[in-house]
């Protein structure tokens, strides 16, 4: 068992879901804004960003002929993409001056993969953009931002982008 001590140096820890949307873009860097950006390096989180990756049959389908000889391009393509997000996150993190960064990237349903990636961080709070579906199209296409704040064992923030007036 930790001493006092050692259990206040501990850091709570923050995922932060990133993808490739601007809802999501928004909501990482609101994040290093607030919590991280105003405390120097002596930010008040350990910060875990995690993309969940599609699988190439998700996205692709299995029925119908060809479908074997365009997996591979489609995995090449999303593993392409999940670089590029990783990247961006990274660059998004390091701009404002937040180095000690974990990145995952793990394969599947986002709603699963970020649920299981609170369990695996013990994380205290699970960040998400929202795109602000209405509730008929969240009914239909269901709502990532609504399945972790029903499943995840931590507080959920949701994060919207402000509409600009114009």
């Amino acid at each position: 068992m930790a001493s006092p001590a050692e259990a206040v140096a501990e850091k709570q820890v923050m995922v932060v879901a990133i993808d490739d949307s601007e809802h999501s873009t928004y909501a990482l860097e609101w994040t290093l804004d607030h919590f991280f950006t105003p405390y120097a390096s002596n930010h008040p989180f350990k910060l875990v960003l995690v993309h969940a990756k599609p699988t190439a049959s998700s996205v692709v389908g299995l029925a119908g002929p060809g479908a074997a000889e365009v997996l591979p391009m489609v995995e090449a393509d999303l593993k392409k993409i999940a670089a590029r997000i990783i990247e961006t996150a990274r660059e998004s993190c390091h701009s404002k001056s937040v180095h000690d960064v974990i990145v995952e990237v793990v394969e599947g349903d986002a709603r699963n993969v970020l649920c299981e990636a609170v369990e695996k961080h013990h994380a205290s709070i699970l960040v998400v953009g929202s795109h602000g579906y209405g509730a008929i199209k969240r009914a239909v296409l269901g709502s990532v931002s609504d399945y972790c704040a029903h499943h995840a064992h931590c507080t959920v923030m949701i994060v919207k982008r402000p509409k600009i007036k114009h």
